[in-house]
């Protein structure tokens, strides 16, 4: 595997970890030549037909990288990762393929999305919220603020992202 920063291609694996219902490996490597670290993520070569039914019914080809880009918009200038970004990702993604098979719809994915969200970083969640939700006035936006000011991290959500 070449490095992204030096392109050199002698490199170590330091971590590797299973997601998506184990049809991707996560690899932590780190380069000998400018002992920099990056990932790498393995895909099975299988190919699937995932589709996302939209809310007008509309079908469309899933694609994760949709996925990340939401989330990275949400955390835009906020103490989050791109790490925890990755895995709140990955967390979806594992929702999707363990739940289904053919066709998911985009409410389950927002849901699930706004459900790591709100672990990770209350503001990153009310702004996925904002767009995801459409809220009607302001008047419902205050009331959904006012629910994540509120609410209190269930036992064992606060290490979600710690494994």
């Amino acid at each position: 595997m070449r490095c992204p920063f030096c392109k050199e291609d002698r490199d170590k694996v330091i971590d590797s970890r299973s997601s998506d219902a184990g049809r991707i490996i996560r690899r932590r490597r780190q380069c000998l030549a400018c002992k920099r670290r990056f990932t790498t993520y393995e895909k099975i070569g299988e190919s699937f037909k995932l589709s996302v039914v939209k809310k007008d019914n509309s079908r469309v080809p899933y694609d994760r990288d949709k996925i990340t880009a939401g989330l990275q918009k949400a955390c835009y200038k906020r103490p989050v990762s791109t790490e925890q970004i990755q895995q709140t990702a990955d967390r979806i993604e594992e929702d999707i393929f363990r739940n289904f098979d053919k066709e998911v719809s985009s409410t389950f994915i927002g849901e699930s999305a706004m459900r790591y969200l709100r672990v990770v970083d209350k503001v990153a969640y009310i702004r996925f919220a904002s767009v995801y939700r459409d809220f009607e006035d302001a008047g419902e936006l205050i009331e959904e603020v006012s629910q994540a000011i509120e609410s209190t991290e269930p036992a064992g959500q606060s290490k979600l992202f710690d494994q």
